[in-house]
């Protein structure tokens, strides 16, 4: 007897036959420089972790005594009585720490996009999206009834032009949509001229600035920062479970912007709140950050050291311009088994990336440098690319 569901067979075997079959490693430890996988150490060059707060002391503590004092998780959502005062003091951190008004907490970066984006735009009003934005992003613009248009990857002058094509159609509000740092590339929006071409057509920018924050800017306050753009760029939209180590979303920007959000922003209404434990783990991050540069300096040191490293080695790196550093491959097929053989035979674990995740054609190992390394880690990873790149005919 047939299932309506035996489709899913014939999908999944499609997935292994294309190559594009995802296997997913399993980590018996925290997060770390090294991780610890089916029973062996292995060099951990996958995770968002750049600043190697996800098992820092501090955060520990700050996890643990909240759960002493609050307890598990929120019960409810925000707006009816899962709002801790632990929530708003995140929230006023992150909104001092970011230079805004204010900000609101969410449950990820991605519910954060979605609730955002939603409850800014509707009929009668226009999406302008760079074309490599995060999944989140096109799924935020996809909840939404207004018209979209996509602009070619940081190209100002088409943004410029899909500007132009919303006013002509009549929009009564446009929002212009970017990733602060392309999580795949590693390459900046520019971000400056974003904002002078928004404001020349009148429109909104927000940029999600999940692979920014912690990384760039003063202190890790991100690409805003970055930019010297505090209070023309209208939305601001973070993750807490990358450089902050923790996990959880939020928006920053103006006071109206925030009640507004607080009002309507569908994950926040609809959802249970982030828990107590994690919030605290994410006031302590902040803590770290404002107290030092170190972390960041560090991770820039390292990200300097292992790109450098590559290059000599003869890899393509593409356009990178932040410490996500993407060996360009092409064929997917080519990078699976690189990373294959460099977790098997040398214990380095560099995760292939293919499409959906990046076009076809442009297939690659994605190596998420962070200041958790050692400059003999790094070394000795460059060294492994070196030799299984060169026994597969890569450099």
């Amino acid at each position: 007897m047939t299932s309506p569901t035996d489709f899913l067979d014939e999908e999944l075997a499609a997935l292994r036959e294309q190559g594009l079959y995802n296997t997913i490693r399993h980590l018996e430890g925290p997060q770390g420089a090294s991780l610890s996988i089916g029973g062996r150490s292995v060099l951990n060059f996958c995770s968002n972790n750049y600043l190697g707060l996800a098992n820092d002391p501090r955060m520990v503590a700050a996890a643990t005594a909240a759960l002493e004092r609050y307890g598990v998780g929120p019960g409810a959502v925000r707006t009816i009585a899962g709002t801790m005062t632990i929530h708003d003091e995140l929230e006023q951190r992150l909104a001092a720490f970011k230079g805004v008004e204010a900000a609101i907490s969410l449950q990820s970066g991605f519910t954060a996009n979605l609730g955002t984006i939603a409850a800014l735009v509707g009929e009668g009003d226009a999406v302008v999206s760079d074309e490599l934005n995060h999944a989140s992003i096109v799924d935020g613009v996809r909840l939404t009834k207004a018209s979209r248009s996509i602009y070619r990857h940081a190209d100002v002058d088409d943004l410029a032009r899909a500007l132009g094509e919303a006013r002509d159609a009549g929009a009564r509000r446009v929002l212009v949509i970017t990733d602060g740092v392309f999580s795949m590339d590693g390459d900046l929006a520019p971000l400056d001229r974003i904002v002078e071409t928004a404001e020349a057509h009148g429109a909104m920018t927000m940029v999600d600035d999940a692979h920014g924050e912690g990384v760039l800017g003063r202190g890790g306050r991100g690409i805003v920062d970055h930019f010297g753009l505090h209070g023309r760029v209208d939305v601001e939209v973070g993750t807490m479970s990358k450089a902050f180590g923790a996990v959880g979303g939020y928006v920053a920007g103006s006071a109206r912007l925030i009640e507004w959000l607080s009002q309507r922003a569908r994950p926040f209404l609809f959802s249970s709140a982030v828990t107590p434990p994690d919030v605290a783990a994410c006031i302590a991050a902040v803590g770290i950050l404002e107290q030092s540069t170190d972390l960041v300096d560090r991770l820039w040191a390292n990200a300097a050291r292992f790109k450098e490293a590559m290059r000599g080695a003869g890899f393509d790196l593409g356009h990178s311009e932040t410490p996500i550093t993407p060996v360009m491959l092409g064929d997917v097929a080519l990078a699976r088994e690189l990373s294959r053989r460099l977790f098997d035979e040398e214990g380095v674990f560099a995760q292939a990336i293919g499409f959906p995740t990046v076009p076809r054609g442009k297939a690659r190992i994605r190596v998420m440098v962070s200041a958790a390394h050692s400059p003999t880690d790094l070394d000795r990873a460059a060294e492994a690319f070196a030799r299984v790149g060169a026994s597969l005919g890569v450099v």
